[in-house]
């Protein structure tokens, strides 16, 4: 169980508070302060936390422990999360608004705050936004602390993001990475977050190099495997603090239920053609060995989601899913915060217009919005109630959402990551009342993606023979909540 723990207890808090600029308010538990006890003597670390476990508070402990040592902190984030950051800042240190910058679309080197302690970057601006790149590489210095919270954003080691995310914080004294899902396509994901940090802890100059030692491919040149893990999980453990909440924390029980949904006849329609349609999708992407490509698979998976979602590109289909989920949240009334997760923003504006009629707001929480947008309507949430609509793509990753113990699926996202991030923004520190997980399933008949005949893990049905795993080999399958999510090269989601 933990336990809280003053943070005091960790060596030399005097010499601290004799240079600090800020100081923390909140108490650190006992696994957070075997990570700092941990990181602190070192100059770069990774916090491998699951989910909920307190990772950001952690982060800020070992930047208040180093102030004696550091100009500033450089906060690469999400750009879903960047608020949540700043008021976590302010939650657990004595810091205001005024020692916080928030990079935003109009950021340069000539209107950053020159006198603010926490500077905070949204990784995917690090794709496309000179600017903003430039203003990162003016406040950066061999003083600062560098962190990249959700370091899986940059484990592409050939992405953008990832190699000027990397570049950018080379300079500075302290690198930090941090993430509660480090591997979601397996040992290639771990060279990448690991070069933010140093190529000396893998020991390999180059992805190319890396690779060679430790992935396998195909002759097509995908992944199909890895070797020599143990190598690697010996050369990362000393930089790395990892820690799950069944090991930490002594939180409230997650229980599943599930709803099912059959489709109308329109939409049983839609779908058979769409299945129709495969057979020739198929051969159009056909590779140079007469093999079907994952493409294809892609597209039919899309198509059939959205179909039992109730439209299909521009079409729109009468659906009873909207009415399935009135009697779930009418099941569900005496909760007063509740939490929705579509994958299509069609189905948020369908959510919010069904439930406009209830006696609790309705909150769209979507890319749609602006940054200041999604913080205003998380504040609205918070204090008021209702219905948060969200799309896992945007509000999966990085915020709290504790307020809330009812959290229903509408319609679940391609990552098997996301739907876990999504589950535990409910299931983490300060969550005190068990979480229920309601999850929406159409019934299709016999046909692909029919939850109701995924009962095993041997793959499922197209037709009466042909299954994924027959056409596609290198698909793995992952179970979790009665939903088959199909794992690297390609994470998909059918329901």
């Amino acid at each position: 169980m933990a336990s809280p723990l003053n943070s005091s207890t960790i060596s030399s808090p005097e010499a601290v508070a004799a240079v600090a600029v800020w100081s923390t308010r909140t108490e650190l538990m006992r696994h957070q302060v075997t990570a700092v006890t941990k990181l602190l003597p070192i100059r770069i670390g990774a916090l491998f936390m699951e989910m909920g476990t307190g990772k950001t508070r952690t982060a800020i402990e070992l930047a208040t422990r180093r102030q004696d040592k550091i100009d500033k902190v450089v906060w690469f984030c999400p750009v879903s999360v960047k608020h949540t950051i700043a008021f976590e800042i302010q939650k657990h240190t004595s810091c205001t608004a005024e020692d916080i910058y928030i990079f935003n679309d109009r950021t340069d080197e000539d209107r950053i705050n020159p006198t603010a302690r926490w500077y905070i970057v949204g990784i995917e601006s690090m794709s496309s936004s000179a600017r903003q790149i430039h203003a990162v590489a003016s406040i950066m210095t061999d003083k600062s602390m560098a962190v990249c919270d959700e370091s899986t954003y940059i484990k592409g080691h050939d992405s953008n993001r990832s190699i000027r995310t990397t570049e950018l914080a080379k300079v500075a004294r302290y690198r930090l990475i941090l993430t509660g899902t480090p591997f979601t396509q397996g040992p290639v994901d771990l060279f990448a977050q690991m070069r933010f940090l140093s190529l000396d802890v893998l020991g390999y100059k180059s992805f190319y190099s890396f690779a060679n030692k430790h992935l396998v491919y195909s002759h097509k040149g995908q992944i199909t495997g890895s070797m020599g893990v143990a190598v690697l999980a010996d050369r990362i453990n000393p930089y790395v603090y990892q820690v799950t909440k069944k090991e930490c924390l002594d939180l409230p029980e997650k229980y599943y239920d599930s709803h099912y949904v059959s489709l109308t006849e329109e939409q049983l329609d839609a779908y058979q053609q769409a299945k129709e349609d495969f057979a020739v999708d198929l051969l159009e992407y056909l590779d140079d060995d007469g093999e079907s490509s994952a493409i294809a698979i892609f597209r039919l998976f899309s198509r059939l989601q959205s179909i039992v979602c109730g439209f299909d590109g521009d079409a729109r289909f009468e659906s009873n899913r909207i009415d399935a989920l009135s009697g779930v949240v009418q099941g569900l009334s005496q909760h007063s915060h509740m939490v929705i997760w579509s994958k299509f923003t069609k189905s948020v504006d369908d959510i919010c217009a069904a439930l406009h009629s209830t006696d609790k707001l309705a909150i769209a929480f979507d890319g749609r919005l602006s940054e200041e947008q999604r913080a205003l309507a998380l504040t609205q949430w918070r204090q008021k109630g209702g219905y948060l609509v969200a799309t896992q793509s945007m509000g999966g990753v990085g915020i709290d959402l504790t307020e809330a113990s009812a959290v229903i699926f509408y319609a679940n996202g391609f990552k098997y990551a996301e739907r876990i991030q999504a589950e535990d923004r409910c299931h983490r520190i300060g969550q005190s009342k068990d979480v229920l997980y309601t999850s929406l399933y159409a019934r299709c008949g016999n046909g692909l993606c029919s939850v109701s005949i995924l009962h095993d893990s041997s793959g499922f049905q197209m037709g009466a023979i042909l299954s994924v795993q027959e056409l596609f080999p290198w698909i793995d399958v992952i179970w979790h909540d009665r939903i088959c999510f199909l794992n690297p090269p390609c994470d998909i989601v059918i329901h």
